[in-house]
């Protein structure tokens, strides 16, 4: 779950409070409106976010997915959050045609990408001559809560595990506080429920992701369902004087390599949108080709500053992204549930 978009804020209306913390390895913003239910919202964003880095986290060896890739034979019973957590992975490998891809864990760690993202230093070390291991996400077989994991596949769930926590978060909030409306931003990844001030919570998405953050691009208003970016030039480290970065294309096992170094995706959950955002960056330059046959609002932003713009992502600043935006994930519910 380290996928880490460009810097983006929430700028609340007014009428809501707001609040920062730091979550899985990345920072954390919850709005609430009224802003009399912030504390509880609170309470119940950090319970949520807890439980998801128990369950989830590669980077903790007492974490449930870090358990099972040391623990021997094939099948392995698994809790109803990682469950749901694999889930969402899965379907979004499928959605996307393999563009995204959770068995890519051994090949982030051949890179270096073996503990949090803030304990990571440059290195001396070149990188992998050779394309890391990407099994392939059918290699996993989830069957209700029953895990078919080969010995030597490492999950990562970054390309859907920021989006996962977003939407459990603002879910749980709205139970904590049902009146009015939630926002949880996990790394820029945002997920709303409830009602949101009017004409939408206004959100301000950067075009870079680079360690100065950089002016934001655009100024948009979310009223439903999710929105996320992915970028390139924001998880990115040194190796040998090179640089690398997270996102890998599951076809070469090497970082996706393409025209775009940030795209942002709206769509009915913050997990769907999350899975577009990286699909696209991996697809490169079938990024656009990909993202009009799904329909999602998007904004895409090239390596030299140019812009597109899809799916009827709003043109003007302040302008409202489309929604709500029916779900497209294969077999798969959005329903939000609690997972202790």
């Amino acid at each position: 779950m380290n996928s880490q978009p460009p810097r983006a804020k929430t700028a609340a209306a007014a009428i809501a409070a707001a609040a920062e913390r730091d979550a899985l390895g990345t920072s954390v913003r919850v709005a609430v409106w009224p802003p009399d239910g912030l504390a509880a919202v609170l309470g119940a964003v950090d319970a949520e976010l807890d439980r998801l880095d128990r369950q989830a986290s590669r980077f903790r060896a007492d974490s449930e997915l870090a358990r099972i890739h040391r623990a021997p034979g094939l099948v392995h019973p698994v809790s109803d959050g990682l469950a749901e957590a694999i889930r969402v992975a899965l379907a979004a490998a499928q959605w996307t045609g393999g563009l995204t891809d959770p068995t890519v864990g051994a090949a982030l760690i051949a890179l270096g990408y073996d503990r949090d993202f803030a304990a990571i230093g440059p290195s001396t070390s070149p990188p992998p001559a050779g394309p890391g291991p990407v099994p392939g996400w059918q290699s996993a077989r989830l069957d209700g809560t029953a895990l078919r994991l080969p010995a030597g596949i490492v999950l990562d769930l970054g390309a859907t595990g920021k989006g996962v926590g977003s939407d459990r978060a603002a879910a749980a909030g709205r139970r904590a506080f049902r009146q009015g409306g939630v926002l949880v931003s996990l790394g820029g990844d945002i997920a709303v429920t409830g009602q949101p001030p009017r004409g939408g919570w206004p959100v301000a998405v950067a075009d870079s992701c680079d360690p100065g953050g950089g002016p934001a691009g655009q100024i948009v208003r979310l009223a439903a369902g999710g929105l996320a970016t992915s970028s390139v030039t924001g998880r990115q480290w040194q190796r040998d004087g090179q640089p690398v970065h997270h996102i890998i294309d599951p076809r070469t096992g090497f970082p996706a390599h393409g025209p775009w170094q940030t795209v942002s995706v709206a769509a009915a959950s913050c997990a769907q949108a999350n899975a577009a955002a990286t699909a696209a960056i991996v697809a490169g330059a079938d990024a656009e080709r990909w993202l009009a046959q799904t329909g999602l609002p998007a904004r895409l932003v090239s390596h030299h500053g140019i812009v597109r713009l899809l799916g009827g992502w709003p043109r003007s600043d302040g302008g409202q992204l489309p929604g709500p935006l029916p779900s497209q994930w294969p077999g798969f519910s959005d329903e939000k549930r609690d997972y202790d």
